[in-house]
């Protein structure tokens, strides 16, 4: 069966350079006959598992599409490329072939087609590369964005942020949080930007800067409904521990149920959040104080145990 496909896809092949042959009575090759071989060569090389041959055969198409000016069909050709690659698991230029489709889809005037592309090229490289996943991500947001589809834009945009927080780039992924909670106040989703606040005071605290958490949540309070909410209450209970270096206070807020269910990324950072300086554990405290006491009584009460009988 695969020697089958083999064959046909070969067959294929020949024709698609005939067309593209010139002579006396055929001054121009025809591409679009060529393009045509040339997908069929590639849909054969791929039924017999020839993932090389089908990827060259896949460029060839492209190339023939390009050249008889028919760009989503070249774009999706060098897709279909990426895609062979895929297959042969190199990665890297796999999402190189179907970055360049996105850019033709673009110039095409698909945009939609092209996010989605860049999307997939984005899930295809995320564990192997995840700062570039980012940039895809972020790039699919974009375009998103530009044609006015919050909504798609701001997923995009929530998994770029979870692989900066995977990768500890704090920095950036306060940015990119900051750009979704906007997003979710612009098209009225309150709740969502509530749990973002959640999300950037976490980081910001994993950032050490206790002052840009404070702001998180003071600029907060003009998003309707946050005020008087639970996540209110909790972040400046979780604040108030953090800043008094009450580790007890801050594990306790971060444990509780409305920071365990978040999405996993964010979790973990509550999990893992210490204190400066290791933190004052209450109840150790309060035993300790109760020791000292307990000692200082012991003590007196030898004293007066000592001098009981007087001084003879």
């Amino acid at each position: 069966m695969a020697a089958q496909k083999i064959n046909e896809g070969l067959e294929h092949l020949a024709k698609a350079e005939k067309y593209l042959k010139t002579g006396f009575l055929k001054w121009k090759p025809d591409y679009d006959s060529a393009a045509s071989e040339y997908g069929k060569a590639a849909l054969a090389f791929k039924n017999a598992k020839q993932f090389e041959q089908a990827k060259d055969a896949c460029l060839r198409e492209a190339v023939a599409h390009e050249n008889n000016r028919a760009l989503f069909h070249a774009a999706k050709a060098y897709e279909q490329a990426g895609m062979m690659l895929k297959e042969m698991q190199k990665l890297p230029q796999a999402v190189q072939l179907i970055e360049k489709a996105s850019m033709m889809y673009l110039e095409n005037g698909t945009p939609d087609t092209a996010a989605m592309a860049l999307e997939r090229a984005g899930k295809l490289i995320e564990n192997v590369d995840p700062e570039k996943a980012v940039q895809l991500y972020q790039q699919t947001a974009n375009v998103f964005e530009n044609e006015e589809r919050l909504r798609q834009a701001v997923e995009l945009l929530g998994k770029a942020s979870r692989l900066l927080v995977r990768g500890r780039r704090f920095d950036e992924a306060a940015l990119s949080i900051q750009k979704e909670k906007h997003i979710y106040r612009e098209i009225e989703n309150y709740p969502t930007c509530f749990k973002k606040t959640i999300a950037q005071v976490l980081v910001h605290l994993h950032r050490n800067d206790y002052v840009a958490a404070e702001r998180c949540v003071r600029e907060s309070y003009s998003i309707p409904g946050f005020n008087g909410s639970e996540d209110c209450a909790a972040l400046e209970q979780l604040l108030e521990g953090y800043d008094q270096q009450d580790q007890d206070q801050v594990s306790e807020v971060c444990n509780s149920p409305l920071f365990k269910y978040m999405d996993n990324d964010y979790a973990k950072l509550g999990l893992s959040l210490v204190v400066p300086g290791g933190g004052i554990k209450k109840k150790a405290t309060v035993t300790s104080q109760a020791n000292a006491e307990g000692t200082t009584a012991t003590a007196t009460e030898e004293d007066e145990d000592e001098y009981a009988g007087g001084l003879c």
